[in-house]
């Protein structure tokens, strides 16, 4: 994974088993340059990186990505937007759950399956 930093942190709240962050994505963000000239958007690596290591540092899990299961992008995420991230997890399976929204708009989801000490497929930093 990509070593990003993240974004500016609005709020956190804990809600029936899922992390809940409003997210300010700043137009000043590194990861708009050159991410497209004609209209800057946040390059979904950055969505990814900022799910797993919110998530994983949340429920306690090492940064360890055995599979992408299930990832979509719905919306572009704009310079000088909010969004909300939510975070769940499945803890009998060691999988991660997020989405990215703000109110009815869907920008991107997805379904992270964390290694255990025998599936260890890469070391997100």
């Amino acid at each position: 994974m990509i070593k990003s930093s993240l974004p500016q942190i609005l709020s956190k709240s804990y809600d029936g088993g899922a992390i809940v962050f409003r997210l300010f994505i700043a137009a000043n963000l590194p990861f708009f340059n050159g991410h497209f000239p004609e209209q800057a958007v946040l390059p979904g690596v950055t969505q990814l990186d900022w799910a797993i290591r919110l998530g994983c540092q949340h429920f306690g899990y090492p940064r360890n990505i055995a599979t992408l299961e299930v990832l979509k992008f719905q919306q572009l995420m704009l310079p000088d937007s909010e969004v909300t991230l939510e975070i769940s997890e499945n803890k009998t399976k060691t999988k991660l759950i997020f989405r990215y929204f703000d109110g009815d708009k869907r920008f991107a989801s997805g379904r992270l399956a964390l290694a255990t000490d025998s599936t260890h497929f890469s070391e997100a930093s």
